[in-house]
């Protein structure tokens, strides 16, 4: 009989997740049923849909906005419908496992009761939610105290878990106490057969010589602030010909358009918010430095974020501030800032990069190279398959 495989995952719909979506689509190849439960997002608000073979619920989500006590409420609301539509979707369809992703870490509550009807549960752990608190509000009060207990149960009713790098194994294997051989380090890279360079395109510059492009979330810990000073400090000293172009959306984005209107940086910064595939990959392509602005944290120190391979895979040399996961996964492709001298360092590496086009070519052939040898998506699908493999065991 067919193994059915339930995907849960809260902070994003799908298929725009692309870690969730690549990992449904080599089960699916792999022969497992798959079924996706997410919540429901703008553009994506049809309650069903079967995609490439894929089977995608989604539930309501209203907004609470940010702040310790709307992320309360919200987890609150999302674990209500993702138990109603678990119970409805075994009831229809069954399934033998559920993989939980988090954020948040309170998905192992829907899981308990399947487990006592036999159903595995693998946790994909995606974010450090401890740390990933500090990083926002930067306090250990009674929401943090509420998070390390959350991680723990989760670790603890785990069957397998699935960790994003190594700096994640260890906290599956410490922190958690998970034994070694139940967890999987499946990285996050970029598909090869999806995520390839396009055409420049000199219309994207606007107007100027050279472009820096961003992807990513929007949020307190991606450092867009620095990034906005980056800007306005090139435009200080009399670069005039450089713009920047950031991707993607979140919870901070309305107040960094507000940033650049109070700097009047509207001639030098463009904020996108969700596009699609194409004209990101346009804008990736046209740039000549990609940059990462994570703020120096530990939260970021420990996580591997995609933008870095999707950037590598573009063959696009890196500036970001010299965290552990940053520099393990570009290595060579990537200059690397002081995290004291931040907005300075930044702004001088990528002028540098800038004024420098034959290093630009060798540092983007060498992140090339190691994406497509190491990190491209296709290396993980055999320890996403390898812990399945092991739940079942």
């Amino acid at each position: 009989m067919k193994r059915k495989v339930l995907i849960i995952v809260e902070n994003a719909p799908v298929p725009p997740d692309p870690r969730v979506w690549k990992e449904a689509l080599a089960l699916r190849g792999a022969g497992y049923e798959v079924a996706v439960l997410c919540p429901k997002h703008k553009e994506y608000r049809r309650s069903y849909e079967l995609i490439d073979g894929i089977h995608i619920y989604r539930h309501p989500m209203p907004s609470f906005g940010t702040g310790p006590l709307g992320y309360l409420l919200e987890y609150s609301c999302a674990l209500f419908w993702e138990t109603f539509y678990s119970w409805w979707i075994y009831l229809r369809r069954g399934f033998h496992l559920i993989q939980a992703c988090n954020p948040p870490d309170d998905i192992f509550l829907v899981a308990l009761p399947f487990k006592l009807l036999g159903v595995k549960f693998i946790f994909d752990h995606h974010d450090v939610n401890p740390e990933l608190y500090l990083a926002k509000y930067d306090r250990r009060d009674m929401f943090y105290r509420w998070l390390t207990w959350l991680e723990r149960l989760t670790f603890r009713f785990s069957d397998v878990v699935i960790a994003t790098n190594d700096s994640y194994f260890e906290v599956a294997t410490s922190r958690g106490g998970v034994p070694k051989d139940n967890v999987f380090v499946v990285r996050n890279g970029p598909d090869l057969s999806t995520f390839a360079p396009r055409p420049p395109r000199c219309d994207l510059k606007h107007g100027k010589p050279y472009l820096i492009g961003y992807v990513g979330s929007m949020g307190t810990q991606e450092g867009l602030e620095i990034l906005l000073e980056v800007a306005e400090y090139t435009r200080t000293i009399g670069r005039q010909d450089v713009h920047f172009t950031c991707v993607g959306e979140g919870p901070a984005l309305p107040g960094l358009r507000r940033i650049v209107r109070q700097k009047q940086l509207e001639d030098t910064v463009t904020f996108t918010g969700r596009i699609s595939d194409e004209d990101l990959l346009d804008i990736l392509s046209t740039a000549d430095v990609c940059v990462n602005p994570d703020r120096p944290c530990r939260m970021n120190d420990m996580s591997t974020m995609i933008k870095i391979m999707e950037y590598m895979a573009l063959s696009k040399p890196i500036v970001q501030f010299d965290l552990k996961e940053g520099r393990i996964s570009a290595q060579g492709a990537s200059l690397y800032c002081d995290t004291e001298n931040q907005v300075e360092d930044f702004a001088r590496k990528i002028l540098w990069l800038l004024d420098h086009p034959e290093e630009r070519r060798r540092m983007g052939e060498l992140g090339r190279r190691r994406v497509e040898h190491e990190l491209a998506w296709e290396y993980s699908v055999k320890h996403l398959l390898a812990a399945y493999d092991r739940a079942f065991s």
